[in-house]
């Protein structure tokens, strides 16, 4: 598993971020990246101006984010 550390190094130009939405997506959405193998990356589309979080897959679903409702592969 990846250190918290290593995670903020890892680049995320060229990654792409997905929405997962309960609703209309009017008030803002989660938006989530594949980082790498084991890594993640999570932020909010209402602000893209701050940097997303990075999480472990064990982190992130110890949280309750399952990168499955955005469409994405574990």
């Amino acid at each position: 598993m990846p250190k918290s550390n290593d995670l903020y190094a890892l680049d995320l130009t060229t990654v792409t971020f997905v929405q997962a939405c309960g609703g209309p997506c009017t008030e803002g959405c989660v938006v989530l990246a594949r980082l790498g193998d084991n890594a993640w990356a999570l932020g909010d589309s209402k602000r893209p101006d701050l940097e997303p979080l990075r999480f472990s897959s064990e982190e992130l679903s110890a949280a309750g984010i399952d990168p499955t409702r955005f469409g994405l592969a574990l």
